[in-house]
Formats: C-alpha cells, sequence, structure tokens
C-alpha cells in the first residue's frame, strides 16, 4: 500500500490536509493516490448545511460536532468560505469560531475557499450559502440542512421560489428572536402542503447554537433522515433514496471532473497559440462574436486534439 494512503487511512491529518491540498492544486502526483484511496471510501455519512450569511451556520456546526463527539463518533468538517472577487483571498473564518475542536483528534477541520469557482463550489466541496448553491449541495450531502433566522425576510420568499425539495431539514436558529415560532409555524404549514404522500416531509426546528438548544433534536432528526432514505424504495428490488443519491454523485464527479480538465486544458492551448490569443482578443474588444465564434473554432478545429468533437486529430496533451 501506498504510504500516503497508509497514513491517511489512518487518520494522520496532516497527511490527508496535505493530500487535499495536492488535489486542489491539480497535482498530478495525487492521482494514483486517489485511485487506491476510492474503492475504501463511502462509508462516511454526509450532512451538509447551508444558509445565509449571519444566520450562525459556524455555530451551529461546532455545536452539533461537540455533541456527535460526546456520542463518541469521530467527525470530518469541511467548511468554504467565499473568495475576495478582488483580491483572491478568504476570510476562512470558520476556524476561529471552532478552535475549541483543533486539539481533538476524532475531529478534522479544514478551511477552503472557493478560488473564484462559480456557485461557490471549490474542488473540495461541503458546505454553501444560499443561492444556487443549494443545488449544489445536494450532490455532495447525504442530508441536507438549510439554517435560516428570524431575520430572514426572504426566508418564506424562498420556499416559495421553489426550493422546498432541497432540504431534508430546516432549521430557525436564533429561536428566542422575535417572529421564530410564526416563522416556523409558515414553513411547517407550506412543507405540509408540498410534501407528497410517502414521501419524506423535511421537519422543521428551533435551535439556539450559542446554547448549545436544540441540537440533540437536530442529530435525532439527522437519524431519522438517514433511516428513511436508507430503506428499500420498493419489493421490486429498486435502489433506496442514499443509494441513488450516492450514484447521482459518483455520475456528477465523473462529469465534473471532464469539464474541469478540459476548461484548464483548453485555457493553457489558448495561452500558449498566438493565434488563439487574438482572436480572444478580438472578441474582447468586440471584434468577434463570442458564441459564433466559438462554434467555428471547434468547427475549423483551430485546437487540435478534440478528437470527441471533430472524429480525429491528436489527443489534448
Amino acid at each position: 500500500m501506498n504510504d500516503d494512503v497508509a497514513r491517511v487511512l489512518g487518520g494522520d491529518q496532516r497527511a490527508i490536509s496535505r493530500m487535499m491540498t495536492a488535489l486542489e492544486r491539480r497535482d498530478s502526483a495525487v492521482a494514483p493516490v486517489i485511485k487506491e484511496l476510492d474503492c475504501k471510501t463511502g462509508n462516511a455519512y454526509t450532512i451538509g448545511i447551508t444558509g445565509p450569511p449571519g444566520v450562525g451556520k459556524s455555530t451551529l456546526v461546532d455545536r452539533f460536532t461537540g455533541h456527535l463527539r460526546d456520542l463518541g463518533l469521530t467527525v470530518g468538517i469541511i467548511a468554504v468560505d467565499p473568495d475576495s472577487p478582488f483580491s483572491g483571498g478568504s476570510i476562512l473564518g470558520d476556524r476561529i469560531r471552532m478552535q475549541r475542536h483543533y486539539l481533538d483528534s476524532g475531529v478534522f477541520i479544514r478551511s477552503v475557499s472557493t478560488r473564484g469557482q462559480g456557485g461557490g463550489l471549490p474542488r473540495i466541496v461541503k458546505r454553501y450559502g444560499v443561492g444556487q448553491t443549494e443545488l449544489g449541495i445536494m450532490t455532495v450531502a447525504d442530508t441536507v440542512v438549510v439554517a435560516l433566522m428570524p431575520e430572514s425576510g426572504d426566508a418564506i420568499q424562498t420556499l416559495k421560489a421553489g426550493i422546498l425539495e432541497i432540504a431534508d431539514i430546516y432549521i430557525v436558529n436564533k429561536s428566542d428572536r422575535e417572529g421564530a415560532d410564526r416563522m416556523a409555524a409558515a414553513m411547517r404549514a407550506m412543507l405540509q402542503i408540498a410534501s407528497e404522500p410517502q414521501e419524506w416531509e423535511p421537519p422543521v426546528l428551533l435551535t439556539q447554537a450559542d446554547r448549545g438548544l436544540g441540537i440533540e433534536e437536530l442529530w435525532e432528526k439527522v437519524k431519522e433522515h438517514r433511516s428513511f432514505a436508507s430503506a428499500p424504495a420498493d419489493d421490486l428490488g429498486q435502489p433506496s433514496l442514499l443509494e441513488k443519491r450516492r450514484s447521482d454523485r459518483r455520475r456528477a464527479e465523473f462529469l465534473e471532473s471532464i469539464q474541469e480538465e478540459l476548461n484548464h486544458r483548453l485555457k493553457a492551448r489558448i495561452e500558449n497559440d498566438p493565434t488563439l490569443r487574438l482572436m480572444l482578443e478580438d472578441i474582447a474588444i468586440g471584434k468577434r462574436e463570442p458564441f459564433s465564434t466559438a462554434a467555428e473554432l471547434l468547427e475549423e478545429k483551430h485546437i487540435a486534439g478534440f478528437t470527441f468533437l471533430s472524429g480525429e486529430g491528436e489527443s489534448l496533451p
């Protein structure tokens, strides 16, 4: 067994961090290690927690982690912070709010930035803010938790906008504030109407993460959802909801990997091809229209190597 693989499987947190850094940097040397690790993954249960800024997600994760550790469970946290659109820097503030877990060998914490990727998805993804990225979190989590708060004036509008199917559990955090009970009642009424018979009806919980209130109930609901999602779909051997989600996840990861690799190689090709650079400059100053130029580019095979598009040519380097 590869030494790096052995260290990762043994829970060496430095080895895990190095592996994640190499993966984010697209280090080709990590590919054999990832391939060897892949067949040993899939045992962890992934919980995705999302919500608007200021709702208390980090405090919620901190308290939830403490509860799971009290139960003797090990926890891995991937906290996603947004990049600055100007400097490329990342806040990475989640680590500050989770300091008490740093010395716990049963907790792995890694803050990663989005590194400019659209929709808030870095190469290693687990947690997002409210927006289009809820659709993304569905593809990486076994149970999705959406956290809101009474001051979220857009919370009910968000539900009306068509994301009822996204969350498995809803939380109204900071529930000591005025309007929390009304908000929770309104959400429950909407979800009850939207849920189909025999389907999971997402519960709406009241929490005060800073005081640890509601955390135990959240864990109980996560376990209930896991049991529901793991149950066979029917007596005909159809996959369970959990099996389907995980299969869909692997398909999505495969397609995304292809897209990322093609994008990376295409950018490198443009940077090294004077003709393509000139074409890009023409587009930038309005001499060319981008959509038709892109079609012409592929048709005329200016970029050699798209054999699966043109039917001939060299492979991309």
